[in-house]
């Protein structure tokens, strides 16, 4: 009766195992993984969600006044556009571990890394969101008597938000795909799914996560051009 009883359980625990993730099978699609799994996936991706999102908005104000000096004294132009793109030809493999010794194993590592490579966009269509303002348009605004601070918040910007917005949009979706990276120190959001699916031959862990990081990455696009038509109502009515 005991040998019947243990293989009965013996049975029991096998029928009840997860199969299509089972050492035995590792199936790339795998919907029980995602039953068994889901807090851990639901936490890899809000970690990834918000380290993109503050990366890109930390890159966002050092970009600001790096692109309105470069505007107001064109000499630095050449060295700011130089050092923003020389910082983005560092492998994320070389820089993290540089600004661990600063910032240690934390998130700080990875978004600080991350806003230095967003610069080398954001400058740049910050830059050229500028100089799509027409001069005219400006000369009246000086006309009117605007200041120089209610000229650059209340004209220039709005008119520059189309190009800016264009560039904001490339400068996240590549920091989507960069904040896996983030793993090296344990802040990868998804990549750190990655790094372990990689690693130990997980297949729908591997999968999973790298569908999650696509899917974030288009609908965080989707998010921006929804805001852009907000923010910039007239652009709707010139296509009309």
């Amino acid at each position: 009766m005991t040998l019947l009883a243990e293989a009965g359980t013996q049975v029991l625990t096998t029928a009840s195992a997860p199969s299509c993730y089972s050492r035995l099978t590792n199936e790339w699609i795998c919907g029980q993984y995602l039953t068994d799994r889901h807090q851990e996936v639901l936490d890899a991706t809000v970690q990834h969600i918000w380290i993109t999102v503050v990366s890109v908005l930390v890159g966002l104000v050092i970009a600001f006044p790096l692109a309105l000096l470069a505007r107001r004294l064109p000499r630095l132009e050449s060295l700011i556009l130089g050092v923003t793109t020389g910082i983005y030809t560092i492998p994320s493999l070389a820089l993290f571990p540089l600004m661990v010794p600063f910032t240690g194993l934390t998130a700080t590592t990875v978004v600080l890394g991350l806003a230095l490579y967003a610069l080398t966009i954001l400058v740049r269509s910050l830059l050229e969101g500028f100089r799509s303002v027409p001069e005219d348009v400006v000369e009246s605004a000086t006309g009117l008597g605007y200041s120089r601070l209610k000229l650059l918040f209340g004209i220039e910007l709005p008119l520059a938000l189309p190009v800016v917005m264009a560039g904001l949009r490339v400068a996240t979706v590549s920091t989507v795909a960069l904040t896996t990276v983030g793993s090296l120190v344990s802040y990868g959001g998804l990549g750190n799914l990655i790094k372990d699916g990689v690693s130990t031959n997980f297949r729908a862990e591997l999968l999973t996560a790298s569908v999650i990081c696509v899917l974030l990455a288009v609908l965080l696009d989707v998010v921006l051009v929804g805001a852009q038509r907000v923010l910039t109502p007239w652009t709707r009515g010139v296509r009309a």
